[in-house]
């Protein structure tokens, strides 16, 4: 996919959002069945992950291995919302939609009128959508699928253009259901010295154990 836009600053829209400001406005539910689905489907990907968010915040992947199978997807799901999780929220995001949702992205690829190769992955995308087309498959999409999904997607296609779609823009500046709440200032990325609560790691313990099922 093009590169990822870097263009939002503390005036932009919301409708053109980073990947970790994605996560931190999808509901919590959500963001765990993302890490859920990586671990149960994609566990290379969920392993890699893991450890690049632990290296964020100075820890050994073991000490978050160590934890059960729902406390390391919590821990995951709350960390990628940290603005310097940025790269890996992105992939993050591409993958478990091409995987998870790859018939929604189908979908709204066809309808739109965008060559793909079958499995909603496009390489040539044009500079702008046709209005009507959008929206009679955007109301189509809220229609057949859960609409926080559909409403993550676009804002995720949206930034496959380094300043977005422009009738794309339009169409969620207009349409409530599109929206995200209220936009939050990013989150900073701690430092060592601020480890997340109850979470610092013990340096006495080295051995390391395998993740618990």
């Amino acid at each position: 996919m093009p590169p990822e836009a870097d263009r939002k600053s503390e005036t932009a829209p919301a409708f053109f959002m980073k990947a970790y400001q994605i996560f931190q406005e999808m509901t919590p539910e959500r963001a765990e069945s993302v890490f859920q689905y990586l671990r149960d489907e994609q566990r290379d990907v969920y392993g890699a992950s893991l450890a690049s968010l632990a290296a964020n915040r100075k820890l050994r992947p073991v000490f978050i291995q160590k934890k059960k199978g729902a406390e390391q997807v919590a821990w995951m799901a709350k960390n990628i919302r940290l603005r310097g999780s940025e790269e890996i929220a992105e992939h993050v995001l591409q993958l478990w939609l091409m995987q998870a949702h790859n018939e929604m992205l189908v979908q709204f690829l066809n309808g739109v009128g965008i060559e793909h190769d079958g499995e909603g992955a496009a390489e040539d995308l044009p500079d702008d959508l046709d209005a009507k087309k959008l929206k009679k498959t955007v109301d189509k999409l809220i229609a057949d699928h859960d609409e926080e999904l559909v409403r993550i997607y676009l804002h995720v296609f949206q930034r496959q253009r380094s300043d977005g779609f422009a009738a794309l823009t339009k169409l969620i500046d207009e349409t409530p259901a599109l929206q995200f709440g209220v936009e939050k200032e990013p989150a900073p990325t701690p430092g060592p010295e601020a480890p997340i609560e109850g979470e610092a790691e013990p340096e006495a313990k080295e051995e390391e154990t395998s993740e618990e099922e």
